[in-house]
């Protein structure tokens, strides 16, 4: 009964459309009495439920979330409804909380039939985590590429040669576009995983010194705003880049234009994506049961085909987020092919252009849309197929002590010859990066100044305190703000739908999982795009607001939340879960206390990821940012057209700073999960 009495209270006290402004509008219950009938409809599922049954309960809430959707798109706004027709605002807080309490009811009653075992927390989640999901995600990708059939020529717009030629890659004809994205997204997806996995066991299967120095160096890229990481590369390995000049005069190599292409974009990409992938494969390694390992080494089996018959195989879950997630950013990558792909085409460049281009073609830019949908499909089903029904399970309810299996000599010094130069060209970078803050001009004058930090970040000292006259304060606070509420909700809700799809089974879970990988794989120029077309009119007005920001940050990055939590939950044994149900602890008590703190790598890697991709995003807010709700990206990347590359830098730098800071103390908040195993500094004999 309690979300009765939360409906109720939700339709007849709380304001009911965005355009109140305040906690103390107007609700449905005195705008049913002011001129719009139709909301007072909404009271006659309340009826139902004082049978309290549980069919009265899905009765109810069904019916109440049909009626609030059937009043919301028939009363929408004066453009797009007939001439004469009742119009009304987008739903606000009420709506919004009337809604969830039906959707609670109709919950509530699939658990009193016993769905889910008659778990109201599971069911509810469920309930939740869906309805979230077909509201911003599916929704406006619906909204998006239903403009791919306008016009009548959606046949022959998928099958347009350009996006699906054949021809050899390096030959004088070029691939289609498809194949391009495809080909790069494999050997992003491969390389991100071999280096990611490289770092991941050096930190957690090695004592080597430096470690944390690797660890931070590996992790760098991520926190890297857009377009930066691309500047770098052209000024150290472009014609005139600094490297190059070195290459030339000790060793007359010529210069040229390699790095324009698909091995520029594949080189920045990887830079890129590894941090994801390290993140994914450490928590992975880290749960490894030694038993396993000491077992093997038991029956006389050397280092070597130890780590290929048990360590290898129990990775696969990891090795198979990581690729399928490198793979996918790839794909929807937009900042680094817009600067270094010069005349290599890719689908998420071809639909920015579609969309801003002279040709402003929509229904083009939702085919290629689909074209991405597809290779996504494909590569989830890939995915489930080379993991198919095995058990990866080694964290169980018994002790495990053991010491973790030194690497083989010759897969340690690969795994240092592989991680360290690439931590070294990662320095170098950034090296390259912050001495562009500090100089008048990158490449010309390397006259050391701090103009370009206090054109962005001025304080002034008057008599009523601190004055913050830099330029970029507004844009910085706000992205401050905003990632902070958008980080723990992603992480919230990944990680809470990662439990849900490891633990649970329930009709459509497939369909569900795919769902939560959806937004991940359109470019991020489509998801914002799709954004203004789903969320510009009633009856979900939320454009020009801060709310749309942080839910299209929660939306786009929840899925590396999710696989992060399934990677991590493949490998805890259900007994554990069944132990503390025996105990007679609910679910929700069981996913706090037992859960949860074996679950600590994954809620690192979602808070982490979640955070700094809402600090860096530019590609899915471009089109979202307001003056009033301006981001650090979209100010970043007006500087850079406007060839202000030292201001640009100068940020980028101070946000670097920012999130180094923040990532250790996420760190520091969450911890350690503890597994009773010895550290790997036990390891120092043997390395």
């Amino acid at each position: 009964m309690n979300w009765l009495v939360a409906t109720a209270v939700s339709l007849a006290l709380l304001p009911w459309y965005t355009t109140e402004g305040t906690w103390w509008g107007a609700s449905a219950l005195l705008h049913g009495f002011q001129g719009r009938p139709w909301l007072l409809v909404l009271f006659l599922p309340l009826i139902a439920v004082f049978r309290r049954t549980s069919g009265s309960f899905m009765l109810a809430g069904a019916a109440g979330v049909l009626l609030m959707l059937l009043q919301g798109f028939l009363f929408r706004h004066p453009n797009i409804t007939p001439e004469g027709w009742p119009t009304q605002p987008g739903m606000g807080y009420g709506a919004l909380a009337a809604g969830t309490g039906f959707l609670m009811m109709f919950c509530q009653g699939l658990a009193a039939r016993g769905f889910c075992r008659g778990d109201a927390f599971v069911v509810g989640a469920i309930g939740l985590v869906v309805a979230t999901i077909a509201v911003f995600v599916f929704f406006p990708i619906f909204v998006m590429l239903a403009s791919a059939f306008e016009g009548g020529s959606f046949l022959a717009s998928f099958f347009d040669r350009s996006i699906w030629g054949i021809d050899c890659l390096y030959s004088s004809v070029r691939c289609g576009v498809a194949w391009n994205t495809v080909i790069l997204a494999i050997l992003v997806g491969a390389g991100s995983t071999l280096l990611g996995l490289a770092f991941a066991l050096i930190s957690a299967r090695t004592a080597f010194r430096f470690k944390g120095v690797l660890r931070v160096m590996s992790v760098l890229p991520i926190i890297t705003p857009p377009f930066v990481i691309g500047l770098a590369i052209i000024l150290l390995f472009g014609r005139a880049g600094a490297i190059t000049a070195l290459l030339y005069d000790w060793f007359d190599l010529p210069r040229s234009r390699w790095i324009y292409g698909l091995a520029g974009v594949a080189f920045a990409q990887l830079l890129a994506f590894t941090p994801i992938a390290f993140l994914v494969l450490l928590g992975v390694v880290q749960g490894i049961s030694p038993s396993l390992e000491e077992a093997s080494q038991t029956l006389r089996a050397r280092g070597w085909t130890t780590f290929r018959t048990v360590t290898l195989p129990l990775l696969r879950p990891g090795l198979a987020a990581a690729f399928l997630l490198g793979f996918v950013e790839s794909m929807a990558d937009f900042g680094n092919p817009l600067v270094l792909a010069g005349n290599f085409e890719v689908l998420s460049t071809k639909v920015f252009f579609a969309v801003v281009g002279a040709s402003h073609d929509q229904s083009r830019a939702a085919v290629l849309a689909l074209v991405l949908l597809i290779f996504t499909l494909l590569a989830f089903w890939a995915q489930q197929r080379w993991l198919g029904r095995a058990s990866y399970t080694t964290v169980t309810g018994k002790g495990d002590a053991g010491l973790p299996v030194p690497l083989p000599r010759g897969l340690r010094w690969l795994c240092y010859g592989i991680a360290i130069p690439w931590a070294l060209l990662t320095f170098v970078i950034y090296v390259t990066i912050f001495v562009g803050g500090f100089v008048k001009s990158v490449g010309r004058d390397y006259t050391f100044t701090l103009a370009h930090f206090l054109a962005a970040f001025a304080v002034e000292t008057t008599e009523r305190g601190l004055y913050f006259v830099g330029a970029a304060w507004q844009s910085l606070t706000t992205t401050l703000i905003i990632a902070l509420v958008a980080a723990p909700i992603t992480a919230g809700i990944g990680l809470l739908t990662a439990w849900l799809l490891s633990r649970q089974n329930f009709a459509g879970k497939r369909l569900f999982e795919f769902g939560t990988l959806l937004s991940f794989a359109i470019p991020g120029t489509v998801v914002g795009i799709s954004y203004i077309l789903a969320f510009n009119v009633p009856p979900f007005e939320l454009t020009g607001t801060a709310a749309i920001l942080v839910i299209c940050f929660v939306f786009r990055n929840m899925p590396v939340g999710v696989r992060a939590g399934i990677a991590t939950l493949s490998q805890i044994d259900k007994s554990l879960d069944e132990a503390s149900h025996t105990l007679g602890a609910r679910s929700a008590t069981t996913l706090r206390r037992v859960v949860i703190p074996l679950l600590r790598p994954a809620i690192i890697a979602a808070l982490v990821y979640s955070f700094v991709r809402a600090m860096t995003a530019v590609s899915a807010v471009i089109f979202l940012v307001t003056a009033e709700y301006n981001m650090a990206t979209a100010y970043i990347v007006g500087r850079v057209e406007a060839g202000e590359f030292g201001i640009a830098i100068a940020y980028s730098c101070v946000l670097i700073a920012i999130m180094l800071a923040v990532i250790g103390l996420i760190q520091f908040g969450v911890g350690e999960r503890k597994l009773g195993r010895r550290d790997t500094l036990a390891l120092q004999g043997a390395a």
